[in-house]
């Protein structure tokens, strides 16, 4: 008789369940610090309740090359949000909260099967309303043979308080850094603060995992990936973002510099951002990245 090894997240997982669900009754899990009793059902800005809100869950080929690799990242899109971007392309899910409530042994069962299904990694994507949820669905799956990497895949207004509770389980930190001017950053997704805050969280995201790490196919496994958001306008601070990346941690972060943006929601009633950025933003964005040093990273040419 084989004996499978226990996973070495598993006693981790186990120490924080009760730590998550004390932030989660008095809710403290991001920076809004809404104070409802969520395992009461009790709605806080997120605008969700005690169960985990599933909006799709499947292999996922579209991020950056090493988490959707060969077969796919196993994504699993949670509604609500605790932002409120004008410009926010999922607001179905995120704004008016479109999705399934599951339980947490489904939300685990949901995680072996994408990972039955040949998924590189699970990623969590908008997962910060329901960290209580995914650890104890994480203590689980992990126990029922789970394997593979976790990916936070976060707009990147974190509470470091919550964030501590995931060092040892979460692998890869893929965070947005969307704002450098607190004003816009509360004009356009109602985010007091968020420079600061995106900062803070960033700095203990690194702490956590260090630098993007790879297999020897080339998978990410373990480490942080900074994705930014060019907006028209330059509303999102590009170059002060870039520098700050450059000083603060180092150059040889790995970046994802996207270009992707188009007016969706209410962005078409706001003649700033009613527009898609120009070819000539994103060739100065990406020659400053350049010039400050950046070597590791994807572009959208």
């Amino acid at each position: 008789m084989s004996i499978c090894p226990m996973h070495p997240k598993i006693p981790i997982l186990k120490k924080r369940i009760k730590a998550s669900y004390k932030l989660f009754s008095h809710c403290q899990l991001c920076p809004r610090n809404c104070g409802v009793n969520r395992i009461k059902n009790e709605l806080g800005f997120c605008g969700e309740g005690g169960l985990p809100n599933v909006a799709s869950d499947n292999l996922h080929y579209g991020e950056e090359p090493p988490i959707s690799g060969v077969q796919g990242s196993g994504t699993i899109f949670f509604a609500g949000c605790t932002m409120r971007c004008v410009y926010c392309q999922n607001y179905p899910i995120s704004h008016m909260g479109h999705g399934h409530p599951v339980s947490i042994p489904k939300l685990a069962d949901i995680m072996i099967q994408l990972q039955n299904r040949g998924a590189h990694n699970i990623n969590l994507v908008t997962p910060t309303h329901f960290i209580p949820q995914i650890i104890l669905a994480l203590y689980i799956a992990y126990r029922n043979g789970l394997n593979i990497p976790i990916v936070y895949n976060t707009s990147g207004y974190e509470s470091v308080k919550a964030l501590k509770l995931l060092d040892g389980i979460v692998d890869i930190y893929m965070p947005d850094m969307k704002y450098a001017n607190e004003g816009i950053a509360i004009a356009l997704s109602n985010a007091p603060n968020y420079p600061k805050i995106n900062q803070e969280a960033v700095l203990e995201m690194f702490r956590q995992v260090g630098h993007l790490k790879f297999n020897k196919n080339g998978t990410a496994v373990k480490g942080l990936l900074i994705r930014h958001l060019i907006l028209p306008e330059w509303a999102s601070g590009t170059k002060f973002i870039l520098e700050w990346i450059a000083n603060h941690i180092d150059t040889e972060t790995h970046i994802s510099l996207m270009r992707q943006y188009f007016p969706a929601y209410k962005a078409l009633k706001i003649k700033a951002l009613n527009k898609r950025i120009t070819d000539d933003m994103y060739t100065t964005a990406k020659q400053y990245m350049i010039k400050l040093g950046f070597k590791n990273g994807w572009l959208q040419d």
